[in-house]
């Protein structure tokens, strides 16, 4: 079976799209591209949406990021994994199985490859200059898919030219890789000191147990710091979010943190300039 493919707009529309599943049945998944004005080649970065989704009732965050990241001279490919598979709403506050049968962060590996495809393929993007970032449930997928299981290392495209060249994972749930698994790239990770949600002891952990021979792993933890600490909205507590580390497995609390949020921003560019923008043989 063929592998992978997305098709998309340029200039921030979204398009149909297709990918395949864990189980090889093709998926139609909407994706849209930002870029600048010019030919490039630039630089692209793959952002995969949190557990709000892309729709109107979306985080926002995985747009700020895009903004930022365009006005640097980057192009941004954003898959939405939750509308064609019935979650336009987001998934944050659904119950366990369905979730995690429908749009879980292994399952959405699939469309993060499909739009590291389909990246490659545009012709403003160069060559093997593209990155991957998510936020939570974003975050966490980007960690599914540069730290696959050791069944499946090709997955993540380890040692192929087509993998991805860096990674940012933005609070994401670190208990769900094995600490001794490496990563396929350069991988970044940022989170808040108090969250509640994926809390950052995990993710300390996570990095502890990477080998040290792998690629580097950098880990920024900030002081006071909530979940979305990138979003616009005050701190605040809901009850309804699913969350396996709170009691009864509900509840979390998310808001953002102006400081954090600019120093993110210093710290995600400084990271893909460094390893997207400066590549050693990136063309």
């Amino acid at each position: 079976m063929a592998g992978p493919a997305l098709a998309g707009c340029v200039g921030g529309a979204p398009g149909p799209s297709i990918t395949a599943t864990p189980h090889g049945a093709p998926e139609a998944i909407p994706v849209t591209v930002s870029k600048r004005d010019g030919a490039g080649p630039f630089p692209a970065v793959v952002i995969m949406h949190d557990c709000s989704g892309l729709g109107p009732t979306s985080s926002g965050a995985p747009a700020r990021w895009a903004r930022e990241l365009v006005a640097r001279g980057y192009v941004v490919i954003m898959p939405d994994s939750f509308t064609p598979r019935g979650h336009a709403g987001g998934v944050c506050t659904v119950p366990g199985p369905q979730r995690r049968a429908d749009v879980s962060p292994d399952r959405r590996v699939h469309d993060a490859l499909a739009a590291l495809a389909h990246a490659r393929a545009l012709p403003e993007v160069g060559g093997r200059r593209v990155g991957i970032m998510g936020g939570s449930h974003g975050g966490s997928t980007t960690l599914a898919t540069i730290m696959p299981p050791d069944a499946d290392p090709a997955r993540a495209g380890r040692g192929a030219p087509a993998g991805f060249a860096a990674a940012v994972a933005l609070y994401p749930r670190c208990d769900l890789r094995s600490g001794g698994q490496p990563p396929s790239a350069p991988l970044l990770i940022l989170i808040g000191e108090k969250d509640d949600w994926t809390p950052a002891d995990a993710c300390r952990r996570l990095v502890e147990a990477v080998p040290r021979a792998a690629p580097p792993v950098t880990l920024k933890v900030y002081p006071g710091a909530h979940h979305s600490f990138d979003s616009p909205s005050p701190v605040r507590y809901v009850a309804t979010r699913i969350n396996p580390n709170a009691p009864g497995g509900r509840g979390a609390t998310t808001g953002g943190d102006p400081a954090a949020w600019a120093d993110s921003i210093r710290e995600v560019v400084a990271f893909f300039d460094r390893h997207l923008k400066r590549a050693p043989g990136a063309s």
